[in-house]
Parts: C-alpha cells; structure tokens; sequence
C-alpha cells in the first residue's frame, strides 16, 4: 500500500476537484475525498477519477471531515497523511518539496508566510487579516510557526495517533491551529515549508464570521489558560 494517503474535504467542489484528481494522479497517491453530501455531485465526480470516498449525509465541518479522514487513515497501513483543499489553492507542484520534508519531521506545513512562501490573487484586505490571524496565533500561544492557519501539510502517523486527534474540538478554520498547538504540546517537530497559495478559480470560500469568531475565541481562550498555567 502507498505510504501516503491524500485526505481532502469537500461540499460543492465539483468544478475543481477533478482538475486536483488528475493533476495528483502523477505522484500515484491514495486520495481520500471526504465529502459532506455535496447537492452538486462533488461525491460522484471524485469517484470517477478513481478517488476512494466517504460520502457524509451533511455538512458536518472541516475539522469533523478532517478527524473522519485522520480516522480512516489510521486504521489503515498508511505512514503519513497529507491534507489539501479542494479548490485549487494548493498546488500539486509543491508536493514535491512537502513529501521531500516528510521524514524530517512530525509535521509539515507548507507555508504562506515563511521565506519563499507566496500568495496569489488575494486582496489586501484577505492578506492583512491571515497574517494579523497568524501573529495574534504566535503571540497568545507562544510558538514559532508562522502559518499556523494553513491547511496543506502532512502529518505522519505517529504524531496522530499521540496527539489523540479524535478530542480535537475546532471545526472551522480554527481546526489548524488547534492541530498546530496540539502537535507541539505533545512535542512533535514541526517544520514549514514555502508553498505558493493560488485564490481559488472555483465555487466559494467557506470563511465566515462564525469561523472567525470560533478561532478569535479559542486562541484567546488558550493563550489565557497557558499564562494561567504557568
């Protein structure tokens, strides 16, 4: 079996995620779309470009699908697992430098705001607030990643089980950062990786001010409890 399983969760993705399906096919990786009963077909258009697919009965959330995929993997002979967005914003091409990383550490994260890390396409506005977000991360939890919101990375299998992935609580964005900050409590290496982030061509973006409010709340939350703590 491929040592590596793709994970990718979707709802209303099928204009794209045929596009990400075939441009994968050239690593020849076990791809696991884990779709939140799409009304537009997302399921079926995975699965005809060969993809494996748990097909939920609703949108349940990113870190509900997320959690379900780590599930399935974990059960299985897979040594890492590797989260993309189906959208197109994350890019075949650096999975190159990602899977290059993957023995280097518990987890990688490819990165928008490291050196040699890029966006596209974003306006200024989208840019202030994800690095606002990412330095309010840094300062509250008292870590060094820069890009603790991003969501293509790879985790290897070890540090999923250890980190009990299962109780994480996040289902928005704040899903990654809870990831991150539960990753090096349980003292996994965490290295980023420059990726270039692309502004997706297709559907919409699933960012709301509920998922802003639950990160906002939760890092506080966190970042209060640690100073507490010590």
């Amino acid at each position: 079996m491929n040592k590596f399983l793709v994970v990718i969760p979707t709802y209303n993705e099928a204009q794209s995620i045929g596009l990400l399906l075939l441009d994968l096919k050239s690593f020849n990786l076990d791809v696991l779309v884990v779709d939140d009963g799409s009304p537009d077909g997302t399921a079926e258009v995975a699965r005809s470009h060969g993809a494996l697919v748990v097909s939920r009965v609703k949108k349940l959330g990113l870190g509900s699908a997320y959690r379900a995929g780590f599930a399935w993997a974990l059960a299985r002979d897979y040594e890492f697992v590797i989260q993309m967005d189906a959208d197109g914003s994350h890019q075949v091409s650096d999975l190159v430098n990602l899977i290059s990383a993957a023995y280097s550490a518990d987890v990688i994260i490819g990165s928008r705001w490291v050196k040699g890390g890029a966006i596209k396409n974003w306006s200024k506005g989208r840019e202030i607030l994800s690095r606002s977000a990412n330095a309010y991360s840094q300062f509250m939890l008292g870590f060094s990643i820069k890009d603790s919101t991003a969501g293509f990375r790879i985790y290897s299998k070890k540090i999923l089980r250890t980190m009990e992935v299962e109780t994480i609580l996040s289902e928005g964005y704040c899903f990654q950062i809870e990831m991150t900050r539960r990753a090096i409590n349980y003292g996994a290496k965490v290295r980023e990786v420059p990726i270039t982030f692309i502004e997706r061509k297709f559907g919409q973006s699933k960012m709301s001010f509920s998922i802003a409010i639950e990160a906002i709340w939760r890092v506080t939350i966190w970042g209060f409890s640690s100073l507490l703590g010590r």
